[in-house]
């Protein structure tokens, strides 16, 4: 069974439209994300005092979610305001509340190291870590949203082995040309998720392409997310690049299929 440590930010999804409030963020979801597939998860992060940390903590913790490393710090949970648009989720004002001054212990890093890989992403504030959490030899991965020129992106790559990134650009050559300049960054895989056009990966020598898998969108929040739990866990049981691919798009037809991320 895989064991996967999500490390980074977390939010609140709060759905103006409807008054909802879901637990989310990219390493929290791929924490949910990877034990609904079966795997082991944990998730370390910092949460307010607030109703809302209690509540994102407490759901974790119903999901199977390793929550040991959780910090609980005075002031707000991050939250995210969101509206729907044509079936879409928009992303609007972010208050990142006491993520802001998250940092990883040494502890907390030796935590993270009992894992077969270590997860964050973007906004994680981990990004500098992944030196010591590579040179100890667990696999590491980065989620670079579609921002993969960022300086946080920068810092992680070099010692990075699985990258992913969101472009649905439809000149594929043009995206082929990026996906190379992330790779000589120093990951050892690329991979890039394309919404409709499914994804595309590639590790140095070869290129590979994957589809969609028709389903019904009732909200995208989590899709890319459960694409990368999908394709590491498969990655975890030594399965091939389009065999990743294939149970990453797998993954994100069931969170596509309901309101929220989970």
């Amino acid at each position: 069974m895989s064991r996967i440590a999500c490390v980074g930010d977390n939010c609140i999804d709060f759905y103006e439209q409807t008054g909802g409030a879901f637990p989310g963020g990219n390493p929290v979801n791929v924490a949910v994300y990877t034990c609904r597939l079966g795997g082991e998860a944990s998730y370390t992060g910092a949460v307010g005092t607030d109703a809302y940390g209690a509540f994102l903590v407490d759901a974790l913790r119903q999901k199977g979610v390793d929550v040991s490393h959780v910090q609980v710090r005075e002031g707000k949970t991050a939250l995210t305001q969101v509206s729907m648009e044509n079936g879409d989720r928009v992303l609007g004002d972010y208050d990142e509340g006491v993520m802001a001054d998250f940092s990883l212990s040494n502890e907390d890093i030796d935590f993270l190291c009992t894992h077969e890989l270590v997860i964050s992403g973007l906004w994680g504030r981990a990004e500098n870590d992944f030196a010591a959490i590579s040179r100890r030899g667990v696999l590491t991965a980065f989620d670079c949203a579609d921002r993969p020129e960022d300086a946080a992106a920068r810092a992680a790559l070099p010692h990075t082995d699985i990258a992913f990134f969101s472009d649905d650009r439809p000149d594929e050559a043009a995206l082929k040309q990026r996906i190379r300049a992330i790779f000589a960054m120093g990951p050892r895989l690329v991979v890039a998720t394309r919404g409709a056009a499914g994804s595309l990966a590639f590790d140095g020598e070869w290129f590979y392409s994957f589809g969609i898998i028709p389903c019904t969108v009732v909200d995208t929040m989590g899709a890319g997310d459960s694409y990368i739990a999908g394709f590491l866990q498969a990655y975890l049981n030594k399965q091939s690049v389009p065999a990743c691919m294939e149970a990453g798009a797998r993954a994100s037809v069931e969170t596509l299929g309901y309101f929220g991320a989970w």
